[in-house]
């Protein structure tokens, strides 16, 4: 069956939106569109580009996520270099060794760029913090001057991917000029509207994956410090405009996968982890599949969403 699916941000936690990938793909459905944000996005692309659930999970199996975190080099001792390069570069990490590993990745299926694909098959999301606008990747660039077809899927990925203060922004060359873009969770990280019309219809049965923070969802932050200030600032920003998006009429079109164990920029995650992480996103889509009733004709489905 063919459906279009979004996919919410979360970091290292969404090797969960894998194994629930896995269930889908068992089950016989088949992505036309997909779109997502952050690590969603992530999931997005290497659909897009072809690779199925399997060649996901060991893609992912194989890589040593600690080799793409990339601190620039200096002589000097690095607790002040940390500070130095949050206040003159905005980041810990470069995010070069990041946006080659997408490069790599995406280049084993022949898409470098957005051309690669379909023409709507794609949409990613991320924050323009210059114009403070969100940014959809492609359809957006128009409006900078840049034509998406020759535009970089693996750089798209990571301005999506832009952990504020984490990363290093991108700095999107506009003219004269360069916009600062981080990661779309600052504006929305679980886009489930993005395949709306204007009028609020869908083209086909759309599926969200979402990790949540399951029956800790209100759990307090605990904030001692500016790091972990800007820890909850940006875990309120990603979910406050999402969850209130999100009504009874979408809620039973989304598989939510809790996920309160694990950290975004847990770059060391064990293998034991990855393999629970995976594990639950397969129980939460087998459990949501039970009850989920998609309707196989589009034009039945376009009536009921206008209603």
């Amino acid at each position: 069956m063919l459906i279009d699916g979004v996919f919410s941000g979360g970091g290292l936690k969404d090797f969960a939106l894998v194994g629930a990938y896995q269930v889908l793909e068992e089950k016989g459905f088949r992505f036309q569109r997909v779109a997502g944000t952050s690590a969603g996005a992530i999931l997005a692309c290497f659909i897009a580009a072809g690779y199925t659930a399997k060649e996901m999970e060991k893609l992912l199996d194989d890589t040593n996520f600690k080799t793409l975190i990339d601190p620039r080099k200096t002589m000097l001792p690095l607790p002040f270099m940390k500070w130095f390069f949050l206040y003159f570069r905005m980041g810990l990490y470069q995010g070069k060794a990041l946006e080659n590993w997408f490069l790599e990745k995406l280049a084993l299926k022949g898409v470098y760029t957005f051309g690669d694909l379909p023409p709507g098959t794609l949409k990613l999301v991320a924050s323009d913090l210059t114009n403070g606008r969100m940014l959809i990747l492609p359809d957006d660039l128009v409006h900078y001057g840049i034509a998406a077809d020759t535009f970089s899927i693996a750089r798209a990925l990571r301005m999506s991917c832009g952990i504020p203060f984490f990363f290093e922004p991108v700095k999107l060359k506009v003219g004269s000029g360069e916009n600062i873009v981080v990661d779309g969770g600052v504006l929305s990280n679980f886009p489930l509207w993005i395949f709306d019309d204007s009028q609020g219809k869908r083209e086909r049965p759309v599926l969200g994956l979402k990790i949540t923070r399951g029956s800790q969802k209100w759990k307090k932050h605990k904030i001692d410090n500016g790091l972990e200030l800007f820890e909850a600032l940006f875990s309120t920003m990603q979910n406050a405009h999402d969850e209130k998006y999100i009504s009874r009429k979408y809620e039973k079109d989304i598989v939510f996968i809790p996920v309160t164990d694990a950290s975004a920029t847990q770059f060391d995650l064990s293998d034991e982890m990855k393999t629970e992480l995976m594990e639950r996103g397969r129980k939460s889509t087998i459990q949501f599949l039970k009850t989920w009733h998609a309707p196989v004709d589009q034009k039945i489905y376009q009536w009921m969403s206008s209603k």
